[in-house]
């Protein structure tokens, strides 16, 4: 009995002193100017972050700026410019959507805070079975909060095409039937990326050596039904596979106009937002390959050398709170997939989550190691980058 009174004093202090400690960084974080660097080519997402930014002038005194990237390498190599420089405080870069690749380099690189992503007040809510340990295959440490998910997805027009291609040889055979009306974005486009990986990961006879950084040595084995694959769809693609839509957005205007029918995203939702938003068909329906397609979570980072380090952690917390993550995943708003666990929310909230998670898709598939990434789009690129 009394070891039983001692644990629970201990875990009551162990509470209390998080309250505090986080109210400590509440009030270090007023009066701050955070600069969260993100993507920035997506309008629902570009308005979402303007709505984020208002909340924290709003009801935490935080001055939250948003640089609007178009890589976010863009902002690691600033991260690495500053830190070969001796900015050890003060960098520009305070808060970072990152994930993959980049927060790889950056870890790696030891330029990242690390072990305060689950002293959030709001990780309770945090959906732990999904992916937010590990990103593309590299423990977090603690060194990044999540706050959505992501599917690869592709889109249709049901009125143009009822029965969607499921699996890699059911998109070939539908790309010869209807030549021109099928292609994906142009790697590195992150998405266009995403397509290569998906189609080594249904393709290739040695899975598991992509969870692992690829071998030199083995590579153009592992490889090699992905690049037999390509050889053969492109003839059929739009512009006979010479040229490739420069993302995702001019893929939704080809399928929009007519002259693709299929379009490519990595959120599952999209099609339900652009629909809502006037900009595909009401008859547009989102689908994926039978045996599933990749996914991943997308998380926020803070530099080492943040200079707003307290105002970062607080804008992280409020990303993860109910509040935002239902307003992100509405496709009015946003459509993006939430990272918290429904049956940590109240009913009505729990309800609400529900209503706004798209469903019908396949299983999500872990991506491959993050090195993959880079050693794909440069064989790409060297097989069919010239073109």
């Amino acid at each position: 009995m009394r070891w039983g009174c001692v644990i629970a004093g201990l875990l009551l202090s162990a509470q209390v002193h998080a309250a505090n400690s986080w109210q400590q960084v509440k009030e270090e974080a007023k009066g701050q100017t955070v600069w969260f660097n993100a993507w920035g080519g997506d309008p629902a997402i570009n308005r979402y972050l303007d709505w984020v930014s208002g909340e924290m002038k709003t009801h935490y005194a935080i001055d939250l700026k948003i640089v609007r990237l178009a890589d976010a390498a863009d902002a690691v190599k600033r991260i690495q410019t500053e830190a070969a420089a001796g900015r050890k405080d003060g960098g520009s870069v305070d808060l970072l959507w990152v994930n993959g690749e980049n927060f790889r380099t950056l870890k790696e690189a030891g330029l990242l805070l690390t072990q305060w992503a689950e002293t959030l007040p709001n990780w309770r809510y945090v959906d732990t079975q999904k992916p937010v340990r590990e990103d593309f295959s590299v423990p977090t440490d603690g060194a990044e909060s999540p706050w959505g998910g992501a599917q690869l997805t592709f889109i249709a027009d049901r009125n143009v095409t009822p029965q969607p291609p499921q699996s890699p040889q059911a998109l070939l055979a539908f790309a010869k039937a209807h030549p021109g009306t099928v292609s994906y974005p142009r790697p590195p486009d992150f998405t266009g990326t995403a397509f290569l990986e998906q189609l080594l990961i249904s393709l290739t006879r040695t899975p598991t050596a992509l969870t692992v950084a690829p071998d030199s040595a083995r590579f153009a084995e592992v490889t090699a039904p992905l690049w037999r694959y390509l050889d053969a769809l492109h003839p059929y693609l739009w512009r006979q596979g010479k040229d490739f839509p420069a993302s995702p957005a001019r893929m939704d205007a080809l399928l929009n106009s007519g002259t693709l029918r299929l379009s490519l995203t990595f959120n599952p939702a999209h099609a339900q937002q652009k629909v809502a938003n006037g900009e595909l068909p009401d008859s547009s329906y989102s689908f994926g390959f039978s045996d599933g397609m990749i996914g991943n979570v997308h998380f926020v980072t803070i530099p080492a050398n943040a200079r707003a380090e307290a105002g970062a952690k607080v804008v992280a917390n409020f990303l993860l709170s109910p509040q935002a993550q239902l307003r992100k995943a509405d496709p009015a708003v946003w459509g993006d997939p939430s990272v918290l666990d429904p049956q940590t929310l109240p009913v009505a909230e729990r309800e609400a989550l529900a209503a706004r998670s798209p469903g019908g898709l396949p299983a999500v598939l872990p991506e491959p190691h993050a090195a993959w990434i880079n050693a794909l789009e440069q064989e790409w690129l060297r097989r069919y980058g010239t073109r």
